[in-house]
């Protein structure tokens, strides 16, 4: 049993890659829910089916201690405890489902791994082509959950403006690109400063995000001669310096 939920985790079969992407599946399905639940009275169905994800989520943690290396470290590293939290989250009807949003580092580390990128650039030309803006566009989407997140479930029993996923998205997207219209505030101490960190990850972050997602298509390969790293996919000579390059592709227009 052990060397087969090793193979699943680690190895390179189409058996665990196949259970990698349902895991990724997995992921992105409870952070839907968690966002589509902000829109009901959070009744027996949602507790239900809050922990039902909450098991599913102690067998992939279970499986994963199991046949790690170093169960310690993995135990306490910041993503083992934040899968910790998000367990208690799910599974305790007092809490609710409040911090299951961190189970998005999980996916963000799953989406970064060598195995999945290795797979996902075999089994797919349209990433292979677009890696980087993808990669930029999940990065931005995982930013923009995070902050969404964070602004609903500090605010939601307080602040009546705040009642789901919607406002809280509102209020996050027009804070981060310094719109603010001014219908949605945050309220208290606490709302004002949670308010000031979006503005300055606004004008960092999410710009830089945005920027990548927008702007032509890179292909990373260091030129010979001055070591500039980043070039269009169809360049011949380096921008920089003018050396020749010799650009890898996969002869595709």
């Amino acid at each position: 049993m052990k060397t087969l939920i090793l193979e699943l985790y680690e190895g390179d079969t189409r058996r665990a890659v196949h259970f990698r992407y349902a895991l990724v599946a997995f992921d992105v399905a409870t952070i839907l829910f968690l966002m589509g639940s902000s829109f009901t009275d959070h009744g027996l169905p949602v507790e239900i089916v809050d922990a039902l994800i909450g098991i599913g989520i102690v067998a992939d943690f279970a499986a994963r201690l199991w046949i790690s290396r170093h169960r310690m470290a993995d135990l306490v590293n910041p993503l083992g405890i934040a899968d910790i939290v998000v367990i208690i989250s799910l599974l305790a009807p007092i809490i609710g489902e409040g911090l299951a949003f961190l189970r998005v580092a999980r996916m963000l580390r799953l989406l970064r791994s060598y195995q999945l990128l290795k797979r996902l650039r075999q089994d797919f030309s349209f990433f292979r082509q677009n890696e980087q803006t993808i990669s930029a566009g999940v990065n931005l989407g995982v930013f923009l959950f995070v902050m969404t997140a964070f602004v609903y479930e500090t605010q939601h029993l307080v602040n009546d403006k705040i009642a789901n996923y919607a406002d809280a998205l509102y209020f996050t997207v027009t804070t981060l690109t310094t719109t603010g219209f001014g219908d949605v505030t945050l309220v208290g101490t606490s709302g004002k400063m949670i308010a000031v960190l979006i503005m300055i990850f606004g004008v960092s972050l999410f710009l830089r995000l945005v920027q990548v997602i927008i702007r032509p298509n890179k292909v990373v390969h260091k030129c010979p001669h001055c070591g500039l790293k980043r070039h269009d996919h169809d360049a011949v000579h380096c921008k920089a310096c003018g050396q020749i390059l010799n650009i890898e592709d996969d002869g595709l227009v």
